[in-house]
């Protein structure tokens, strides 16, 4: 099980005024150092540091499954972040809503569920052990921000 990060080349377009989501250059503002996880480095944005809002969808194409919400990233280069260890920003929430998607981008029914942090990669591996499902979307409980990928 792997946690994947916004791609580097993805976020560097965007820290460059590459229009987001909504075709609007991403806003920058100053980050307070909590609830602002950059969907690149995978921690929180640091307290007094320059951030970019943006509107982000996580999926290559559009179609009824593809949702787009709010992110927030470093508005500075920063290293992307993942791998196999849980991330920063799974550890400041106490719960994250989880979902399975099949290989057509699709959620599969009956997989989302709000999985307190402790027990994500679980969930995960859980979720992952079915050949129906190609990846796992990991969202904030409350607002249902994008946050990562979990990929096999």
């Amino acid at each position: 099980m792997r946690y994947t990060a916004l791609p580097t080349n993805t976020v560097r377009a965007f820290q460059s005024g590459a229009p987001d989501a909504h075709a609007m250059p991403p806003e920058r503002a100053i980050s307070d150092g909590k609830g602002t996880p950059c969907r690149h480095c995978l921690r929180d944005v640091p307290e007094d540091q320059d951030m970019l809002i943006l509107a982000y969808r996580p999926f290559d194409g559009l179609h009824p499954y593809a949702e787009l919400g709010p992110i927030f990233l470093c508005a500075e280069p920063c290293t992307q972040g993942g791998g196999m260890d849980t991330p920063d920003i799974l550890t400041t929430s106490p719960d994250y809503l989880v979902k399975g998607y099949s290989r057509d981008d699709r959620i599969v029914y009956g997989t989302g569920a709000v999985i307190p942090a402790e027990q994500v990669a679980t969930r995960a591996e859980t979720l992952l052990a079915d050949p129906a499902i190609a990846y796992v979307h990991v969202r904030s409980a409350r607002n249902n921000c994008y946050l990562l990928r979990i990929d096999r």
